[in-house]
């Protein structure tokens, strides 16, 4: 497992006080640090391959972190965690739309803002997730596998589907408590470690993009289904497997 130091951050963030601030934090939670002061060279630093995570400013002059999120996820499935000076909901729904993991929205708490960045690395790296059943290495259901330990979702045709880091969370969350109602309020709490006030749709947002990945029709979903006034419930019967399981199953 990883320590903390041994993760690296990508700062972007056109305001120097923020900047400092943030870095400051990070670093004295024994995060590695880089620091960038706007967008240039950011999506080509995201996918080097030498980040964990990229923590991003909405509130950019010229290119705006909304266009510089949607670049990077274009190229590489680091999590990305905004950074908003605005708690409008439609800064967070865009953000969560164009694939960001997380936000937070400034000014921060500092414990928060650390927080945050442990909970979405360790759900990226060493895997709650991943290592909640040991013994079972992946998850099938109606041709699809998802690979709890590589994160990775092959449909039934074996192609590899793209899924974002929080994507790939929330369709793990769901495929576990498979035929079971599970609330907006405990989704939120189990992926992002927090109730989410009343008008927060990160979890709906989300679910809707999963939707777009795994359903064959979206608007009349087969797997991630709503449940009026509980939540959601994936309808699949879900089956736990082992990589050999997997490998003769091929």
């Amino acid at each position: 497992m990883m320590t903390p130091s041994e993760r690296h951050v990508l700062l972007i963030d056109d305001d120097p006080e923020i900047r400092r601030l943030t870095e400051q934090l990070l670093t004295e939670a024994g995060f590695k640090v880089t620091a960038l002061a706007g967008a240039a060279g950011a999506v080509r630093h995201a996918a080097s391959g030498r980040f964990d995570l990229v923590m991003l400013d909405v509130m950019m002059p010229g290119e705006d972190g909304f266009s510089v999120c949607r670049k990077i996820r274009a190229v590489s499935q680091i999590p990305i965690v905004m950074l908003t000076a605005r708690a409008e909901e439609m800064d967070r729904v865009v953000g969560l739309e164009i694939g960001a993991d997380d936000y937070i929205v400034k000014p921060f708490s500092p414990r928060e803002l650390v927080a945050r960045v442990r909970a979405r690395l360790r759900r990226a790296g060493d895997g709650e997730l991943a290592q909640a059943k040991p013994k079972h290495d992946r998850l099938a259901f109606d041709g699809w596998i998802v690979d709890l330990v590589r994160r990775e979702l092959r449909a039934p045709d074996a192609s590899l589907v793209s899924l974002t880091a929080a994507e790939f969370d929330l369709l793990v969350a769901l495929a576990t408590r498979a035929r079971r109602v599970v609330s907006r309020d405990e989704l939120s709490e189990i992926l992002h470690g927090r109730t989410p006030h009343p008008l927060d749709r990160s979890i709906d947002v989300a679910v809707s993009r999963l939707r777009r990945k795994i359903e064959a029709t979206p608007d009349e979903p087969r797997f991630v289904r709503t449940v009026r006034n509980g939540g959601y419930v994936f309808a699949a019967e879900v089956e736990n497997r082992t990589a050999s399981q997997a490998g003769s199953a091929a």
